[in-house]
């Protein structure tokens, strides 16, 4: 029998989706339905989300300082507003969860509106600003890597961690082996849905400064966007080098859990991930964030020994070079390094996180919930 319904809104890239997706299997596995609320963008995803249905609200991005572009955005947002209003006027759901991301926000504002109750989960070091905007009018806010204890929001902030999908879990069943001198050496990179353009010729460049001993070891697997995957496929082959690029792998745990190094952005999802599976990486903050969320987010992986952050203006070909040197001349290191990555993971924040979204549903306040859970 269900217990009722929970809504999930989230936009539609991975770093947002792919925590409510692990929430959603946690929720379905205790007897809830699950509707998720995105936008279009969301569709590639969509396969393994466990959703009963998803619906696809109006939204838009409140930036432009032109007056005419905002009027339009807010007249959008309000439009989905009056669309998650009549869709929750149906669908009677027990609370409404939001992930980040414009496309949350008019069903955060129907909610909060309606009196669902309602909590946002920020994935990153350093809020978003579709989280900033409805921080105020929901009940709790969890936390991925935000500071507990600090803040304007601080007594209604629980640090759950993020949630990681099953198959993150069960990816990181594997075990770390370091790569022996003659042993193929195994390198992931991949950068997000917009950071892997700088990785599409670095990485190239770099690979082509290496000596046969070293290039002869490597096999690489690499996001790339598809403007530019033909590009890197030839310079893979004129290397005679063994590579599978990509826009999107569908089995990224497993790719990550095969890794003996992991090159790429520092998104909360990928470092949670990383943390979990327990694989060393070479952390390159997006420099274009708006909030420069990701530096702190691998700052955080760092700080506990299990990533080395490098910013993307320091990373030449040359140095990236010499790091995969390094890197294939120390399996002891990279192995110390995944053991202190994997130390940091939270493996268990789905089940965190569910536990608080049933006591907002319940009308529990936020200090309740905090004082069972210490």
């Amino acid at each position: 029998m269900e217990k009722g319904l929970i809504v999930l809104a989230a936009g539609g890239t991975g770093g947002h989706l792919f925590p409510a997706e692990a929430l959603g299997h946690e929720l379905k596995a205790r007897g809830y339905a699950v509707h998720l609320v995105t936008d279009s963008r969301a569709e590639r995803f969509a396969g393994k989300f466990p959703a009963d249905e998803i619906h696809v609200i109006p939204s838009a991005t409140i930036g432009s300082k032109n007056p005419i572009a905002l009027a339009k955005s807010l007249l959008t947002l309000w439009r989905g507003m009056r669309m998650a209003r009549k869709l929750f006027s149906r669908l009677k759901p027990k609370a409404v969860i939001g992930f980040g991301g414009y496309p949350t926000v008019p069903p955060l504002l129907a909610a909060t509106g309606m009196k669902i109750p309602s909590l946002i989960h920020e994935q990153n070091a350093v809020m978003g600003r579709a989280n900033k905007l409805m921080a105020s009018r929901v009940q709790a806010i969890a936390g991925g890597f935000l500071p507990e204890g600090s803040g304007t929001h601080s007594g209604k902030t629980v640090v759950t961690g993020n949630p990681v999908r099953p198959d993150v879990v069960a990816a990181a069943e594997k075990s770390y082996t370091a790569s022996g001198e003659n042993d193929p050496f195994n390198l992931v990179v991949f950068g997000g849905s917009q950071g892997a353009q700088f990785f599409s010729s670095a990485i190239p460049s770099a690979i082509c400064l290496l000596e046969d001993q070293y290039r002869k070891r490597l096999r690489v697997t690499q996001q790339a966007r598809t403007e530019d995957q033909d590009a890197v496929n030839a310079s893979y082959d004129k290397l005679g080098l063994a590579a599978d690029v990509s826009p999107f792998f569908g089995d990224m745990p497993r790719r990550i859990a095969d890794a003996n190094l992991v090159i790429s952005r520092s998104g909360a999802s990928t470092v949670s991930e990383l943390a979990v599976i327990g694989r060393p990486s070479i952390l390159v903050p997006y420099p274009y964030a708006l909030d420069h969320d990701q530096a702190a987010n691998a700052a955080a992986l760092q700080a506990e020994g299990g990533a080395k952050v490098i910013a993307q203006s320091h990373l030449s070909p040359e140095k990236l070079a010499n790091i995969l040197r390094h890197s294939m001349d120390e399996p002891a290191k990279l192995a110390d390094t995944a053991r202190a990555a994997k130390a940091t993971g939270k493996p268990d924040a789905a089940r965190r996180l569910a536990d608080l979204v049933e006591a907002i549903a319940a009308g529990k306040p936020v200090s309740e919930f905090k004082e069972v859970a210490a």
